[in-house]
């Protein structure tokens, strides 16, 4: 309880204002891959709700968007949501396709390099595409109960290599199912289908 006085569970979504609702929508979905989910029919402002990755992003019209501050210079520094890609040099190249402006960097601690790519939604919010998961969570000094203490790093990895096995089980299962369905659609065929 005294590390956790909310007895919060996990990220559940971050808001974004707008210029253009359908302008953001669009860049969501086809550049990050969200997709479009359903959203109170309480409401009564413009909006739309995505999801993806685990997180939701829930789109809101800004009621002056002539206001909204239009940022031009991409700074890796500046706020930022943050993704892992499973392919760096093939994020760098669709961005190049689609002609999204972006900064590169690259990062390294101890011989481990992070490469990053920074580019803006719509409406100047930072996003980083980046290889993050090369750097390992390590327990910043002092220790006590925080969620890196060698024990919740430990409980951490432990979680994730659980649902690595969880997804190789499906992936198994899968592949024993379709094996299956081959044989029995090869016992099916007539003999004279050989000849």
């Amino acid at each position: 309880m005294k590390n956790n006085p909310l007895l919060l569970k996990s990220m559940n979504h971050i808001s974004i204002v707008c210029n253009s609702v359908e302008k953001s929508l669009e860049f969501y979905q086809k550049i990050l891959g969200f997709y479009p989910v359903k959203r109170p029919a309480s409401f009564t402002f413009h909006g739309a709700w995505l999801y993806n990755y685990g997180m939701g992003i829930h789109l809101l019209q800004s009621d002056e968007p002539d206001n909204i501050p239009k940022k031009r210079i991409i700074n890796p520094k500046d706020n930022h949501l943050s993704f892992q890609s499973e392919n760096m040099e093939t994020t760098e190249k669709q961005l190049k396709e689609m002609r999204i402006e972006y900064v590169k960097c690259e990062v390294e601690d101890e011989g481990i390099f992070v490469d990053q790519l920074f580019f803006h939604d719509p409406d100047g919010l930072m996003i980083e595409i980046c290889n993050c998961e090369n750097l390992p969570v390590v327990p910043a000094s002092g220790g006590g109960d925080s969620p890196t203490t060698p024990t919740n790093t430990a409980r951490f990895c432990s979680i994730q290599q659980a649902e690595e096995q969880q997804k190789l089980k499906q992936i198994q299962n899968a592949t024993v199912q379709r094996t299956m369905q081959l044989q029995q659609l090869l016992i099916n065929i007539p003999c004279n289908a050989y000849t």
